[in-house]
């Protein structure tokens, strides 16, 4: 029996900050970083063709459980903040990529919650989370881009 070879990651991603309308964010430990690896949910396109929104909703929901896809309730509450970010692929995960890609470009999300609600995580991807202030989550971020969108949260959260 052969197994197909895993098709390459586009390099074109989301990043999604999670927050409620105080400004806390929610925050979730990477479960393939050696360290404390926090951030805000991210992930790439499944298809080059495949809406942000959709990227965006369906990330969410793959590593929080959290549903804001087109018909929820919290659908209305997804927003693209329209920012993005181009940055090197740290050179651990290139491997995922097709040779001789190096950067990606994040487009920047926004998803305000109610309130401070309970993910459910997917221990292979995510083995810990926590809600904190949004200068204490930037502050807690391994990403550099993640720390300055979470920053940024007081302007798009209006």
């Amino acid at each position: 029996m052969t197994t197909s070879p895993r098709p390459w990651k586009i390099p074109e991603s989301v990043l999604v900050v999670i927050h409620t309308p105080a400004l806390d964010v929610l925050l979730i430990r990477r479960a393939d970083a050696e360290t404390d690896f926090w951030q805000s949910v991210t992930g790439s396109k499944d298809a080059a063709d495949e809406p942000l929104a959709l990227t965006a909703a369906r990330e969410v929901a793959e590593e929080t459980g959290i549903s804001c896809g087109e018909g929820t309730a919290l659908a209305p509450r997804l927003a693209d903040w329209q920012l993005r970010n181009v940055y090197e692929i740290y050179p651990r995960w290139r491997a995922r990529y097709a040779p001789g890609v190096t950067h990606n470009t994040e487009h920047l999300f926004g998803l305000c919650v109610p309130d401070r609600l309970t993910p459910t995580l997917d221990p292979r991807e995510h083995t810990g989370w926590k809600w904190l202030p949004y200068r204490e989550a930037a502050d807690a971020c391994f990403s550099p881009s993640n720390a300055e969108a979470i920053l940024l949260l007081p302007e798009f959260a209006r």
